[in-house]
């Protein structure tokens, strides 16, 4: 039965959530995506970006406090942390997404999560639970918003004012009537266009940094008894309202405390938008059974959905190592060239010749398989043709990362590590010490310092 008021619903479940009704799979898999990104907050270490948010919110805050920024060192207060935080861990392109509400958890509710840990004393237990609380939350309300949505607004912005209150308030401990006044703020406040990327600007990281700031503001307000609005999400004029045209309330509801959509989540395998990766793999697919290198490739065609399109499409000659990770030809190109579009790949050579020269022979073009399989499924396909007259297909069926075709730990270690590396954000040795105490993080332990200043 489709439910009268499912903003209420949801606030219910994230306010009642308890480490028992979490399934030790799901818990586990929390862990991978907790050091799946604090690997990619170092990585945001000294990016432009990065530190001019940081420093705006550093100037804004204490000189000190309990709550960890990991890029700087340095301890601040949770609000500080927190948009420090989410700006760093979404700046190359390796944080998490989840397919179906095309939306990126982990860099607007692990910064909330953690700070507001280390501010009340928490265990890494209950930060589990909070993190868990906002994925399922935040992934929710992206698939409600649907598909209009996205086309105009980032979702990682928009719901991820509403997860980011979540997390917040169940560390707080809000009851289910206070966490919905928690959700009424947030998302009064959601926010994140995509115009940005037309003209290589900074807003991207300025999207997550203002939705953990605001959903930990909204609960904290809410905890202080100021009021939100309770029709939020589907009231006539809420976030729905304003924001969609495809709009799907049942799906704010769905197999809520038996479907967990944490486990859904899928890791970035490639350094750039996630809507290269199927195709990027599809292409790879191609030029390993066919025994081809990138010389022998006359021309790409890259079948997707129209998300792809959207997203991609306005970026045709990109200027910055940034806006190159969402042009699908460059993305193609270093793929083709290096058999992996990685951090150090586009630092290298996403405006050399070679890449340039690729990456004017790819297109996109609309499938109606891929679209309609879209966000639920992002299915690659390509058709190569070869500078001798062949005619060659590719598909993937599950891009590299997906759940289908995840990441082991292992690989996610090897991933962390050279994330870490990347901008000498952390050490190996101090990795490693930062793994294993993530492995154990299901502990009655407070969660305390990460790293020495």
């Amino acid at each position: 039965m489709t439910s009268t008021h499912p903003s209420a619903d949801l606030a219910r479940f994230a306010a009642s959530l308890q480490h028992a009704d979490i399934p030790a799979p799901v818990l586990r898999r929390t862990e991978d995506l907790f050091l799946d990104w604090m690997a990619s907050a170092l990585a945001g270490k000294d990016a432009r970006p990065v530190e001019a948010l940081t420093q705006f919110w550093l100037s804004q805050g204490p000189a000190e406090g309990p709550c960890e920024v990991l890029h700087r060192r340095r301890g601040s207060s949770p609000m500080v942390a927190a948009a420090a935080n989410a700006a760093a861990s979404h700046f190359v392109e390796q944080d998490d997404v989840h397919n179906a509400s095309v939306f990126h958890p982990a860099a607007v509710v692990f910064p909330v999560a953690l700070a507001m840990a280390q501010q009340l004393g928490r265990s890494g237990r209950e930060l589990l639970v909070a993190t868990v609380a906002g994925y399922e939350v935040g992934i929710r309300v992206g698939e409600f918003l649907g598909r209009s949505h996205y086309k105009v607004f980032h979702t990682t912005g928009t719901a991820g004012s509403v997860a980011a209150a979540a997390a917040a308030g169940r560390l707080l401990g809000l009851d289910a009537a206070t966490m919905l006044h928690a959700f009424g703020s947030a998302g009064t406040q959601a926010a994140g266009l995509w115009e940005f990327l037309r003209d290589a600007a900074d807003s991207k990281q300025l999207h997550t940094a203002h939705a953990a700031s605001t959903g930990l503001a909204a609960a904290c307000l809410a905890a202080g008894r100021l009021t939100g609005a309770r029709h939020i999400l589907e009231g006539p004029q809420g976030m729905a309202a304003g924001m969609s045209s495809d709009a799907d309330p049942a799906r704010l509801t769905d197999g809520l405390g038996h479907r967990w959509a944490t486990a859904e989540t899928s890791f970035k395998y490639h350094a750039s938008c996630r809507h290269t990766h199927p195709a990027a793999d599809a292409l790879l697919a191609v030029l390993q059974e066919h025994g081809l290198n990138a010389g022998d490739v006359a021309s790409v065609v890259a079948r997707v959905h129209q998300g792809a399109i959207d997203v991609l499409g306005p970026v045709t000659d990109p200027h910055t190592v940034h806006q190159s990770k969402f042009s699908m030809g460059t993305v193609l190109a270093l793929a083709a060239l290096h058999g992996h579009a990685g951090l150090g790949e586009f630092d290298a050579g996403y405006r050399s010749p070679e890449v340039l020269q690729f990456r004017d022979r790819v297109r996109m073009v609309l499938d109606a398989e891929v679209d309609a399989a879209y966000p639920a499924r992002w299915i690659g396909k390509v058709e190569v043709t070869t500078h001798d007259g062949r005619h060659l297909a590719g598909r993937v069926d599950e891009p590299k990362g997906d759940p289908g075709n995840t990441l082991s730990r292992p690989e996610l270690e090897a991933k962390a590590l050279k994330l870490a590396a990347y901008r000498g954000g952390a050490s190996g040795a101090e990795m490693q010490a930062l793994i294993a105490r993530i492995w154990a993080l299901d502990t009655s332990a407070p969660v305390g310092q990460w790293f020495p200043a």
